[in-house]
């Protein structure tokens, strides 16, 4: 199917904010997955990484990133090309939050880099060493 309409788009809520799934395999047969986040302001995403390369582009608001051992602030009109296997963390502005259109391989997972997961982490997340596909990605 080349359209997928604005009706038949997938919202996941998360603790963090509602990611809409635009495109995927499970969503229009795309060889991509396209979602956009609507993070909650102040926000604080929790430490993961993907196996594959990861692009995102700030459509409102503004975050702090933590890509491995580095911090970078962005905002409305950024786009960051985040590598495969490197941790991250998404920090929201405390007032604004973000908005964002995010794009990886379809079939893309997502895991813990040290193999454990946070005691408070939502049952959407990785457990232990495990490795999945977001909801959002499928």
């Amino acid at each position: 199917m080349p359209v997928v309409t604005g009706a038949e788009c997938r919202r996941t809520e998360t603790p963090n904010g509602v990611m809409t799934t635009l495109a995927s395999p499970a969503q229009g047969r795309a060889e991509q997955a396209v979602w956009r986040v609507d993070a909650r302001p102040g926000m604080e995403g929790p430490v993961h990484a993907f196996d594959a390369e990861v692009l995102w582009t700030w459509l409102g608001g503004a975050a702090v990133v933590e890509l491995g051992e580095e911090r970078h602030e962005v905002a409305a009109g950024d786009t960051m090309v985040l590598p495969a296997d490197v941790s991250r963390r998404m920090l929201a502005d405390p007032v604004r939050g973000f908005v964002s259109i995010v794009t990886a391989p379809a079939g893309t997972k997502v895991y813990n880099p040290d193999g454990a997961s946070a005691p408070d982490a939502c049952d959407l997340t990785p457990k232990g060493s495990e490795r999945l596909v977001p909801p959002w990605v499928r």
